[in-house]
């Protein structure tokens, strides 16, 4: 997160990483993939723990270089240890800020942010940095999830409650826009990219078996009371602990249920600088 945008909804509880390390270039970058060459140089965007980045480093080959940035010195250290437990040797990761990045004009070939614009006070300045540093005929490509998209069946009121009214409403209280999927093409144009440079597509996490269903269950049964999400709802006065606490049994109430199925849509955007 950068200074401009305020507190990180979720912060790093280990139900917020637990969701973080989970992903990888194949289900969170899929439409970037084939973009990637061997040799080339790219930077990682709010790289958080850093698996994707591990990722990218290893699918652009010894020559390639990666960068991870992440305005916060505690997760690098665990995306550290990732890359260093992979034997990765071509990625380092810095503390940066994504509306000022400290590197210049012209500097890589991709520049990609996963699920960071969501959270942030200025996603258009962001992505202008983020053109800024991209080499012509580089690319700037970013993923970002629509929250309200999301849907969890059987219905039930307290996952309903979170998914379709309180997690909007909080995220939009600290400054971010939950439903930033949607609005990354216009934001790219924003930014100064001509209509033609961008491409969109869309994607979705689907968890659907008995290990999916508790797996995404109990991570958001911990994360509704036990991550900064439950401190910044209280704080703006747009829950309560007991109001959380129900929520979070609504979710392992339905981890129970035999025919659980869950579903949250992803805008994406690849670029051309």
């Amino acid at each position: 997160m950068s200074k401009e945008s305020g507190r990180y909804l979720n912060g790093h509880h280990e139900s917020v990483l637990r969701s973080h390390t989970w992903r990888t270039a194949t289900n969170s970058a899929a439409y970037l993939v084939p973009y990637l060459k061997p040799g080339m140089k790219l930077l990682d965007v709010g790289c958080g723990p850093g698996t994707i980045t591990a990722d990218f480093a290893s699918l652009l080959g010894p020559d390639g270089t990666v960068i991870g940035i992440d305005s916060t010195s505690g997760v690098l250290t665990q995306a550290r240890e990732t890359a260093d437990q992979r034997g990765i040797q071509n990625i380092e990761f810095q503390v940066g800020d994504i509306h000022a990045l400290q590197f210049p004009d012209n500097t890589f070939d991709v520049v990609h942010a996963h699920q960071v614009l969501q959270h942030i006070s200025n996603p258009i300045l962001a992505l202008s940095e983020m053109r800024r540093v991209t080499k012509p005929g580089g690319i700037v490509a970013a993923r970002e999830f629509d929250f309200s998209s999301s849907v969890a069946f059987p219905e039930t009121p307290g996952v309903d409650r979170l998914l379709h009214d309180l997690y909007v409403k909080v995220a939009r209280s600290v400054g971010g826009e939950p439903d930033a999927g949607r609005c990354l093409h216009f934001w790219a144009r924003k930014a100064g990219f001509e209509k033609s440079q961008i491409k969109s597509s869309a994607s979705v996490w689907c968890f659907n078996t008995p290990e999916e269903i508790s797996w995404w269950g109990n991570l958001w049964a911990d994360r509704i009371i036990s991550s900064s999400f439950s401190n910044n709802a209280i704080e703006k006065g747009l829950s309560t602990t007991e109001e959380l606490n129900e929520i979070s049994q609504a979710w392992k109430d339905w981890i129970k249920e035999e025919d659980a199925w869950f579903t949250m849509m992803h805008g994406e955007i690849i670029c051309t600088v």
